[in-house]
């Protein structure tokens, strides 16, 4: 596909893109320093705050908030990471893990929650040793695994490629309807925001109001094109809507008097909200914004490819997302590029059915 193929509104969309990019290129060489450290199962644990971590290579990167009152985790990993996770936690605080957080029902969001559960200790539980039970065999005294009421929807049905559901000990203990869900812990206050149909139906954000972190999971991932799971009630409207929604809660660092120089030229930029994506390195709101404007960008592209009567086959070939391949692109995985575009082009094209 050249450049002449592509309408003028959509060259400006690619080169304002390219613009804003290497500006967010800019601040991060400039800023984004963290504190981090490997254990022996192959995580990254990064500090952001000196109350919160990001715990990267576990499956989905998983924050932990810590403090006197306990630990409070968004995403689990995958159940074969969990006791590197749990070993990861207890160098971080001897207290105990009180809540866990799951942001969708992907397995490598949820697949810890039984392991880390079992080793925490929710705020109820009389003594830590203890073992209460309910008829069901429940652990009464286990961390609590608290999640939106679609993702143990999902989670109670057989996934897509898979024979059954997943089992019943992963599933969350307690479930909330309605759009925000808020708790304060460790003198912080904790917001759980249902987002519209964007990775999947049970997507959430977690904002971390003190620490100003935000926790998107996998509605953004830094090392691919979104993957929109049209299967599991993703789109690609809420897509865009859901990481609008991202990017209004940020702020961006500074205003800045000077960047700095000589010996702290490297030194974090202070202010800004980080924002962990589901994989990948932390993002800033500028991040955010390129991520949301390389999707409109594609959507753009190829919808005029659609109203130009294109099929599918012959959108693939023109290659829409070439632009942005090189940085998000895969062509063997889970998620490939020929995927992303199929996924675009059938949200444009039933959003008109």
């Amino acid at each position: 596909m050249t450049s002449d193929a592509l309408p003028r509104h959509v060259l400006a969309r690619i080169a304002a893109f390219a613009i804003v990019a290497v500006a967010g290129i800019m601040v991060c060489a400039a800023g984004v320093r963290v504190r981090a450290q490997s254990n022996a199962a192959g995580l990254e644990v990064l500090q952001l705050r000196p109350n919160f971590y990001m715990i990267a290579g576990a499956g989905a990167n998983i924050g932990a908030q810590i403090g006197p009152n306990g630990v409070v985790l968004v995403n689990a990993g995958t159940a074969q990471a969990s006791g590197g996770v749990i070993a990861a936690v207890a160098r971080l605080t001897p207290h105990p893990i009180r809540y866990i957080i799951d942001t969708s029902a992907d397995p490598d969001v949820v697949g810890g929650n039984a392991a880390l559960a079992a080793a925490g200790r929710n705020i109820t539980s009389f003594a830590v040793g203890s073992n209460r039970t309910n008829v069901a065999g429940i652990d009464l005294d286990a961390a609590r695994v608290l999640s939106h009421e679609n993702v143990l929807t999902q989670m109670r049905r057989a996934r897509p490629g898979a024979t059954s559901p997943f089992p019943s000990d992963m599933w969350p203990t307690e479930t909330f309807e309605e759009r925000r869900r808020t708790m304060y812990f460790n003198d912080e206050g904790i917001e759980i925001i249902k987002l519209p149909p964007a990775h999947t139906d049970a997507d959430t954000i977690v904002f971390f109001r003190k620490s100003d972190v935000i926790v998107a999971g996998n509605i953004i991932d830094a090392d691919r094109f979104p993957m929109i799971d049209l299967a599991r009630g993703g789109s690609l409207k809420g897509e865009i809507d859901a990481l609008n929604r991202v990017i209004e809660m940020a702020i961006p660092p500074g205003p800045f008097v000077g960047l700095p120089s000589g010996p702290n030229a490297t030194a974090r930029l202070q202010g800004g909200t980080d924002v962990l994506p589901g994989h990948g390195r932390v993002f800033r709101q500028i991040d955010v914004v390129n991520y949301r404007d390389m999707l409109v960008i594609v959507s753009d592209i190829v919808q005029d490819m659609i109203n130009r009567k294109m099929t599918l086959d012959q959108i693939r070939a023109a290659d829409p997302a070439k632009p942005f391949r090189a940085r998000y692109g895969a062509t063997s995985g889970s998620w490939t590029t020929d995927d992303f575009v199929e996924a675009v082009f059938r949200s444009l094209t039933n959003a008109k059915s």
